[in-house]
C-alpha cells in the first residue's frame, strides 16, 4: 500500500512527489496523459530546435517568490521576456496597424531558456523509476477507513491502487465532472469545484518559427493586440530565445471554441493571414504549433467551454483546499490555491500546502505515539512533547474554525441580520477553537516541578500561543477568498469584499479574544504547577508523620 497517491502529473502533481519522495514516503504518481507537465508543454520547432511553450510561457520573479526560488534551486537558465515598451494594435482590418509606444506589456515577465518544460524535466529527474504511472485515467475514489482504494482506466484495463492518503491534484471542474466519490463530498465542496475556473483551459495558443525576427528588423517589440471583429490571433508577443539566434511568434486566439473548431481546417491559413496583416509580407512562411486546450479532456471541462468567465481571482475558495475523509482525502493544483490561483506559483503554493499538512499529519502521530510513551515513562521530554503535540492539535483547527464560520454566516442569512456579518461569524469561531484549546491544553501532562515563573507567567505560555499565529492569519484569508466567491453575500458589499479597514477591526477582535486564551492559559500551567505543589507538600507530611 502506498503512503501518498497523487493524482495529476501537473506542477504540482510533480512538485509534491518529488518532495515527499525525498522524505522516504511510498509515492506514487498517476497522470491520464501518456506524459507529464499538464498544462506545461513545451514543443522543439522541427527548423530550428527552438522550444516553443503551448502552455504557461511566463513567471515573474518579483512577485512569485515560490517559482523563483524553485528555478534557482533547480539551476535552471531564465531570460526576460523580450518587450521594448512598444506595440502594435490593429482594430480596423482595412487600414495599417497603430504602432504605440511608452508601454510595456510584460513588465518583469521572465521565460525558461529551453521552454517552461525544463521545469518538469529537472523535478522528474529526481523520480525514480516505478514511481510514476502515465495513462491512467482516475474513475473513483473510495475511503475504506483506514485507506483510501483508487480505481484507474489504464489502456484496455481497470485497476486499483490503495494509500493512506490521496492528493487529487487536477482541475476541480474535471474532478467534479468525471470522478465518482464513495461516499460523496458535501455540496458545498461541489460547489465550490463547479466554480473554480480552470485557468486558459477554454483558450488556444499558437507559436510560429521564423527564419529571423523580422519584426525585431522593423523596429517593432513584437507585441501586438488585434481587437477588430474579425480577429483570429488577439494578442501576440515575441517568442524568440534569449539573442533572436532562434525566431518566433507567439499568440492566444481570439476566436471562440466553437468557431475553432468550426473553422479548424483552415485555421493555420487563417493564423498565418493575421500575422502578416500586422507585421508585414515578411511573415509568410513560418512553422506552427498550435494547441487548442478546450478539446483537451485532461484539461478542459464542459463548465469550463461553456459557463461565462469569471473575474480572476488570487485566491480560490477556500472549500477547496479542506481535507476530507479524516485527513486522507486532499484537492490540489493551481485551482485550490490561496494565492497566485491558475498560475505556476499557485501550483507551487498547493503543493506546499499539502506537504506542509502530511508532515503535520505525520508529527500528529508521532507525537501521540511520544505522549503515550510519556505517561508510562517519564524519562521522555515531558514538557516538549505536550507542546509539540497541542501546536499539532491547533494547526488542525483550520477546516473546525472555517467550518465554524460558514456555519454562523449561513445562521445570520436566515435571520435575515444585515450588519457586521463577517466580524462577529469568525470571532465567534474563533473564541470556540480558543475555549476547546484550554480543555486540550488541561488534559496534556507537563513536568510543572522543572518550569520557571517569572512575574506571574510560565514559560510554557510562549509555547502554548505560537500556533496561533498562522492558525488566525490562516482563518482570515480563508474568510477573505470565501466571501469573495459566495453568491449569498453578493447583496453584502461590504462583507462580499472586506475592506482594509473592516479587516483591521476584525483583526483587532480576535488578537482580544487570543490574548483572554493567553491569560486563562497561563492561569492553567499556574493552577497546575500549585496543585503539583501542594502534591508534593501532602506527600512530604505524609513521609514526616510516618
Amino acid at each position: 500500500m502506498l503512503d501518498t497517491a497523487i493524482i495529476g502529473g501537473g506542477l504540482c502533481g510533480v512538485v509534491l512527489a518529488r518532495s515527499l519522495h525525498r522524505q522516504g514516503r511510498a509515492v506514487g504518481l498517476f497522470e491520464a496523459r501518456e506524459r507529464l507537465g499538464g498544462r506545461i508543454l513545451s514543443v522543439a520547432s522541427a527548423g530550428s530546435g527552438l522550444a516553443m511553450d503551448l502552455g504557461p510561457t511566463w513567471f515573474w520573479p518579483d512577485t512569485q517568490p515560490l517559482v523563483k526560488s524553485l528555478v534557482a534551486e533547480l539551476e535552471l537558465a531564465d531570460i526576460p521576456q523580450h518587450d521594448d515598451g512598444s506595440m502594435l494594435h490593429l482594430n480596423d482590418p482595412d487600414k495599417m496597424p497603430e504602432h504605440i509606444v511608452g508601454k510595456k506589456v510584460h513588465e518583469g515577465a521572465r521565460r525558461l531558456h529551453g521552454g517552461m518544460a525544463q521545469l518538469i524535466n529537472a523535478l522528474v529527474a529526481d523520480l525514480p523509476p516505478g514511481l510514476t504511472h502515465l495513462g491512467h485515467i482516475l474513475i473513483s475514489v473510495s475511503d475504506r477507513g483506514d485507506r483510501v482504494v483508487l480505481t484507474f482506466a489504464a489502456g484496455d484495463d481497470t485497476v486499483a491502487f490503495e494509500a493512506r492518503h490521496v492528493v487529487l491534484a487536477f482541475p476541480p471542474r474535471l474532478l467534479e465532472q468525471q470522478v465518482r466519490f464513495e461516499p460523496d463530498l458535501d455540496e458545498a465542496t461541489r460547489e465550490a469545484m463547479r466554480g473554480a475556473e480552470t485557468w486558459m483551459a477554454a483558450q488556444a495558443k499558437v507559436v510560429i518559427a521564423y527564419d529571423r525576427a523580422f519584426w525585431r528588423e522593423a523596429g517593432h517589440s513584437g507585441n501586438a493586440f488585434v481587437t477588430h471583429e474579425q480577429a483570429v490571433v488577439g494578442e501576440i508577443f515575441d517568442a524568440c530565445d534569449g539573442d533572436a539566434a532562434k525566431a518566433a511568434l507567439g499568440g492566444f486566439l481570439a476566436l471562440s471554441p466553437e468557431l475553432r473548431a468550426s473553422f479548424s481546417a483552415g485555421l493555420p491559413m487563417l493564423m498565418d493571414n493575421q500575422m502578416l496583416q500586422v507585421f508585414g509580407a515578411a511573415l509568410e512562411h513560418g512553422e506552427q504549433q498550435y494547441r487548442d486546450w478546450a478539446a483537451e479532456p485532461f484539461t478542459c471541462s464542459a463548465l469550463d467551454r461553456t459557463a461565462p468567465r469569471v473575474e480572476h481571482a488570487d485566491g480560490a475558495n477556500p472549500m477547496l483546499r479542506r481535507t476530507h475523509w479524516n485527513g486522507k482525502l486532499y484537492l490540489g493544483g493551481s485551482e485550490t490555491a490561496a494565492r497566485g490561483t491558475g498560475y505556476l506559483e499557485g501550483a507551487l503554493e498547493a503543493a506546499r500546502r499539502i506537504d506542509l499538512s502530511l508532515k503535520l499529519s505525520s508529527t500528529q502521530e508521532k507525537a501521540s505515539a511520544s505522549y503515550c510513551r510519556v505517561r508510562g515513562d517519564n524519562a521522555a521530554p515531558v514538557n516538549a512533547v505536550s507542546l509539540a503535540r497541542f501546536g499539532a492539535w491547533v494547526a488542525a483547527q483550520g477546516d473546525v474554525a472555517f467550518d465554524g464560520y460558514r456555519r454562523r454566516l449561513n445562521r445570520s442569512l436566515a435571520a435575515r441580520q444585515r450588519e457586521q456579518l463577517t466580524q462577529r461569524a469568525i470571532l465567534e469561531s474563533m473564541e470556540e477553537v480558543f475555549d476547546r484549546a484550554l480543555a486540550v491544553l488541561d488534559d496534556l501532562d507537563f513536568d510543572v516541578g522543572a518550569v520557571a515563573v517569572e512575574r506571574g507567567r510560565s514559560s510554557l505560555t510562549p509555547g502554548v500561543q505560537q500556533p496561533f499565529g498562522d492558525l488566525m492569519q490562516s482563518v482570515l484569508d480563508d474568510v477573505v477568498a470565501f466571501n469573495r466567491t459566495s453568491c449569498a453575500l453578493s447583496n453584502f458589499p461590504d462583507e462580499h469584499h472586506l475592506s482594509r479597514d473592516y479587516l483591521q477591526v476584525i483583526l483587532r477582535d480576535i488578537a482580544a479574544a487570543w490574548l483572554e486564551f493567553s491569560l486563562a492559559a497561563n492561569r492553567l500551567l499556574l493552577a497546575k504547577a500549585d496543585a503539583r505543589g501542594r502534591r508534593s507538600q501532602a506527600t512530604g507530611l505524609t513521609g514526616v508523620s510516618s
